[in-house]
């Protein structure tokens, strides 16, 4: 079977990569899709995964979302042709479902925010949805959408990749000799449609946590890095590649995310984490917060940091989303082996 994946962002390549290679060890023919936003080319490289750029990313503007979204649909509509692909999966590729559409194939589309305006065509034009159980179904039905085709799977999105290395990560952490305090933060996603938050509203606390602590910033894009890169953040490590998870994860003491996937990613391995989201949380994240798994602190300072490293502890991984997390993996795979022929 052919199976095109159109990776369109960062997070999507962790997701998918375990699944990926199974698919391919089991035989199938694996087509990748990309377009360079984020992270996710240099990603895709570094995890050895052949792909092909398909479109450009248009920004945060509205107007050009709107125009540049039939401009891709169409390049991978005639990229595709030739290639003919018997299913599309994705994880929040708005594309991919309206593109599967054109080309007369089925389509898997899962995504777990509920506020991203790209889900109306996705779950119109997907033949099958999986969302979060801790997603409700009333929050992404409307004219069109059926619930038959909705599928709920255990636990959380970040669980289907990590449930694999979650004891191994704690083991690298376990080993870790080096007691210096090291916080890793994400900034916001900039870019994104769904975000209507602040940009830039770490610095002050940066700055000052740079005095006191290690501080390692993991930019989206180039835009971000060149703003760590300024002389006044001069103490902050500022990486010019994207970091190894593992590596990020066996070193992090603390954890703080503007966005969603990392902070999650962090959270539900134990590891102190701490959202600054500033827009309206999803449901998964407050699913997260409920669990105890990570803090929520809009208004962050590096006062306030320092208070809580003081209480901080490491947990074990969520082992309960660990365990639903292989069964939601096994559920996916299971899903696109329906269509095998």
């Amino acid at each position: 079977m052919k199976i095109w994946f159109d990776l369109s962002n960062s997070p999507h390549i962790n997701m998918f990569f375990d699944l990926i290679r199974e698919l391919e060890n089991d035989g199938h023919h694996i087509i990748i899709t990309s377009r360079p936003l984020a992270n996710t080319v240099e990603l895709l490289d570094q995890k050895g995964l052949k792909h092909t750029v398909v479109g450009e990313h248009y920004g945060k503007n509205f107007y050009k979302k709107v125009f540049g979204y039939p401009i891709r649909v169409l390049q991978l509509k005639k990229f595709l042709k030739q290639l003919k692909p018997d299913l599309a999966v994705s994880q929040s590729s708005f594309h991919s479902p309206l593109v599967a559409k054109l080309l007369g194939i089925p389509a898997i589309y899962t995504n777990d925010n509920e506020h991203a305006m790209g889900n109306k065509p996705s779950f119109l034009f997907a033949t099958t949805i999986l969302i979060p159980e801790n997603l409700s179904v009333d929050k992404i039905t409307g004219p069109g959408i059926s619930r038959t085709k909705i599928i709920q799977y255990p636990g959380v999105k970040e669980g289907i990749y990590l449930w694999s290395k979650g004891e191994k990560i704690q083991e690298q952490r376990g080993l870790n000799k080096d007691r210096t305090i090291k916080i890793f933060i994400r900034p916001e996603p900039q870019t994104a449609q769904y975000y209507n938050g602040k940009e830039n509203f770490l610095d002050d606390c940066i700055l000052d946590l740079q005095e006191r602590y290690e501080i390692t910033i993991l930019p989206r894009d180039a835009n971000q890095m060149k703003h760590y890169k300024q002389e006044k953040f001069n103490k902050v490590i500022v990486p010019e590649k994207p970091m190894s998870f593992d590596w990020i994860a066996a070193q992090c003491t603390l954890f703080i995310g503007a966005g969603g996937s990392m902070t999650r990613e962090l959270a539900i391995l134990g590891i102190p984490t701490i959202s600054v989201y500033q827009d309206n949380l999803l449901d998964v994240d407050e699913f997260l917060l409920r669990k105890g798994l990570m803090l929520h602190e809009p208004m962050l300072t590096a006062e306030k940091v320092t208070q809580l490293i003081a209480s901080l502890e490491n947990k074990p991984p969520a082992s309960e989303l660990m365990v639903k997390g292989k069964q939601a993996y096994q559920l996916f795979k299971q899903e696109i082996l329906k269509y095998k022929k």
